[in-house]
This record gives C-alpha cells, sequence and structure tokens, in this order.
C-alpha cells in the first residue's frame, strides 16, 4: 500500500515522502498511529507542495547560519565567574553557559548542539571553542574573567 509519511518513522522513512509498506503494517500501525495518510492524488500534492517548503527553508536557515558563524567570529564574547587565586573556577563553564553568553552578548542564538566542546573550561583565559551545524564549521573566542 503507498502511503505518505507524516512524521519520520525509523526503517520507513522520512516526513512527506510516499513509501509503499505492507498493507497490514500501514492500516494497523502507520495510519491509525497518525504517522501516514493514504497517498491519494490530492495528498500527493500537498506532500510534494510541503517538501519543496521543507527543502527552500533548509536553504534559508543554511545561509542564516553561515550569517550568524561569520559575526560570532567577530564577536567578543565575555563571562565572569567565580575563581579561586589560582585561577580555577568554582564552576565549569559548559555549552549551556556558552550558548547563553552568544545570545546575551552578539545576539546570536546558538544550539548547544552546535558547539562542540570536548569538555567544560574550568579555568580563567581566553578560549577558542568550535562550533558546527551540519557541513559549516567555525570557532569563536571567548574570554573568561573573574567576577
Amino acid at each position: 500500500m503507498k502511503v505518505i509519511l507524516t512524521k519520520d518513522v525509523k526503517g520507513v522513512g522520512r516526513m512527506h515522502e510516499s513509501v509503499i509498506a505492507a498493507d497490514g503494517y500501514a492500516l494497523n500501525y502507520l495510519i491509525p498511529g497518525k504517522l501516514a495518510i493514504a497517498a491519494t492524488p490530492t495528498a500527493m500534492k500537498e506532500a510534494a507542495f510541503r517538501m519543496k517548503q521543507v527543502v527552500e527553508r533548509k536553504v534559508v536557515d543554511a545561509k542564516l547560519l553561515e550569517q550568524n558563524m561569520a559575526s560570532l567570529a567577530d564577536a567578543k564574547i565575555v563571562i565572569k565567574a567565580k575563581a579561586n587565586e589560582k585561577g580555577h573556577l568554582y564552576d565549569a563553564v559548559g555549552k549551556p553557559e556558552l550558548s547563553q553568553a552568544a545570545k546575551d552578548q552578539a545576539h546570536i542564538d546558538l544550539p548547544e548542539a552546535a558547539i562542540k566542546l570536548e569538555k567544560p573550561i574550568k579555568e580563567l583565559g581566553t578560549f577558542d571553542i568550535p562550533v558546527s551545524v551540519g557541513e559549516i564549521f567555525g570557532k569563536f573566542t571567548i574570554t573568561i574573567e573573574v567576577e
């Protein structure tokens, strides 16, 4: 039976794709679970239109992300944290703090998943933070100072 997926289904396909599924699987699992709809001509046209919108949205998001990465590389981000006299932080600076600092100081919405920090920062100083989303790579510099 030919169906159009309304959500991503592992092992079957992605949202808005038309796939051929076994009749029992489609009628007893996919359609009742609202994971798919029957592939009527009207539904096929609508799915093609939505798929086109998804592709266009990804192109726009990629361009916006490239612009954000370029402006983030030029930004001066400073994080103030409590530290002892040896320069060790009492509380480590991790992905959530870096994401929030980028949003507050550089006005760039940077998802935590995009920050490729191997381990949280536990010292004062200046650090290069690698960032990547998909095939777009970049980095930005932060300075951690005593509060």
